[in-house]
């Protein structure tokens, strides 16, 4: 049977706010720390979660107890162990803010425990299907200089792709009006980083700044970013997953590909050529060197399948 008319709507579950001190929180991740808005908003998405599962208790209150309830529950709801050891994370950089700050007389979040997420290996590509890559962007239309632009950067410099997304043309510094040589990238926490610019990659910003960005420009409004979308806006992060993957359809590469696939190709190839682990870690913009030394596994891996296949004894 039907409620009647004039019976009142259920009410709505109240929104989930953060308290106070969290707030600061954020605002010293921003301030004092340099935090990037990608970081302090997927910050502020787990303190949230955080904050339903406290129920309207103040951070400053909460137990032992109530942060193992809060791991538990990520564990219930099968989140991942990467996306539950940064929202735990979060909540212990919370709890070390708010004991630093006087808030908390102790951290009830110091003994809790992430689940262990699963060793994985970056999947560089080979040397040719790069190559193809840039193959199947040739061509003097403003959107294929791009395309080509783009790919030949991401693979000569390692940058992420928020990175290359947020380059200028300024960040091009070349000297006495040559083709820049030398790129300006800003990293996480805002740290900025020089990487060279080989020859390859020279010429292909070279062409699409001279080709293909006045065109691209004319479409859309004026702005200093150095890749621009096929309405004349900066190319976006999508923008550059969508390239890679008309190119990658083009040349015929059957492979799992995204902008990453080409930062982990240039730290592998580069390792693989005798660079130094320190020298790529600094190219990279890692803080820690442990986090670069992930490639050196993969190359070790590779030199272990060629002893294996080529050495008559191996097996």
């Amino acid at each position: 049977m039907s409620a009647p008319a004039d019976d009142p709507a259920p009410a709505a579950p109240a929104p989930v706010a953060l308290d106070p001190d969290a707030e600061r929180f954020l605002r010293h991740l921003a301030i004092e720390r340099g935090r990037s808005a990608n970081t302090l908003a997927a910050y502020r998405r787990d303190l949230l979660a955080y904050a339903a599962h406290l129920d309207g208790l103040p951070a400053a209150r909460a137990t032992p107890e109530h942060v193992q309830g809060f791991v538990r529950g990520l564990r219930d709801r099968g989140l991942g162990a990467t996306s539950a050891a940064r929202m735990l994370s979060a909540v212990r950089g919370l709890h070390r803010f708010l004991v630093e700050e006087g808030v908390a007389a102790t951290d009830p979040a110091h003994d809790a425990r992430p689940p262990k997420p699963p060793s994985r290996l970056p999947h560089p590509i080979a040397l040719e299907q790069i190559e193809a890559l840039i193959a199947a962007c040739s061509g003097d239309d403003p959107v294929r200089l791009r395309d080509r632009a783009v790919i030949e950067l991401l693979y000569a410099t390692g940058a992420r792709v928020s990175e290359a997304t947020g380059l200028g043309v300024d960040d091009l510094l070349g000297e006495d009006g040559r083709e820049a040589d030398v790129l300006r990238l800003l990293g996480k926490g805002a740290k900025q980083r020089l990487v060279p610019l080989g020859r390859y990659a020279r010429e292909a910003v070279g062409a699409y700044l001279v080709r293909g960005r006045p065109a691209l420009s004319s479409r859309g409004r004026a702005t200093p970013a150095l890749f621009l979308g096929a309405r004349g806006g900066r190319l976006g992060r999508q923008g550059v997953w969508d390239l890679l993957r008309g190119a990658a359809g083009r040349a015929g590469l059957d492979v799992e590909l995204s902008p990453h696939t080409l930062r982990h190709s240039f730290a592998t190839h580069l390792l693989e050529g005798g660079a130094d682990v320190r020298v790529v870690q600094e190219l990279l913009g890692h803080a820690s060197v442990a986090t670069t030394q992930i490639y050196t596994l993969v190359t070790a891996d590779a030199l272990r399948d060629m002893y294996t296949t080529a050495h008559p004894r191996a097996r």
